[in-house]
């Protein structure tokens, strides 16, 4: 089972992209403990507890919804969202699978990130009020003014995220629905928004939300 969930867990968190229909149509409820011992292989690239500290390009995973990680596997199993490392990965995984380690990572407590004191001039009015004359919606009124997102909503947990890991997955929103992360109607607004953003405000924004806690 080990050797099942192996690298399964790379690049599952990150920002908006929940899916609607196949991927989010079945609910399996998770047990945390046996997930703990799924996820064990995620330990090599996303650290202990998933806190993503080994490789700044990868996301960490502790503390993040299980639904919202759940439907990321799910996406990569079916081919909606892009990547080939875990496609193959997510193919080998059951719907329980997927749901135990989901409840894992969502069950453990986030190491808090740092940002740049820099970013919070250009980040702070975009994060906090977004920017009505380009049409950009402020990321709070989503992901909350923590970043803690709205699990209900299907809105993703994004402070203290990696800024690296963030970066990149602002400009793969940029690519819209051709891109990896074109899954779900919420990557068509992550697009939208990601679309009218410079590259330094989107360097400014991933450093400001890994300092959100």
């Amino acid at each position: 089972m080990i050797k099942r969930a192996l690298l399964a867990c790379a690049l599952l968190a990150p920002l908006a992209g929940f899916a609607e229909g196949p991927a989010a149509a079945a609910v399996v409820k998770g047990d945390a403990a046996a997930g703990g011992t799924k996820s064990a292989p995620c330990v090599a690239c996303h650290g202990v507890g998933g806190n993503g500290i080994i490789n700044p390009e990868w996301p960490k995973l502790a503390g993040q919804h299980a639904q919202y990680s759940a439907a990321q596997l799910k996406h990569f199993k079916l081919g909606e969202r892009k990547n080939a490392v875990m496609a193959g990965q997510a193919a080998l995984l059951s719907d329980q699978d997927i749901a135990d380690i989901a409840a894992h990572f969502a069950s453990v407590k986030p190491v808090p990130g740092v940002a740049s004191k820099d970013a919070i001039a250009v980040a702070q009015k975009l994060y906090r009020a977004g920017d009505a004359v380009r049409g950009i919606a402020a990321c709070a009124a989503c992901h909350g003014p923590t970043g803690a997102g709205n699990p209900a909503a299907h809105y993703p947990h994004i402070g203290g995220q990696n800024v690296a890991y963030t970066s990149l997955q602002l400009n793969a929103y940029r690519k819209g629905k051709d891109g990896e992360r074109g899954a779900g109607k919420h990557a068509l607004i992550m697009g939208a928004v990601a679309a009218k953003l410079t590259d330094a405000e989107i360097a400014a924004l991933a450093s400001y939300v890994a300092g959100l806690q």
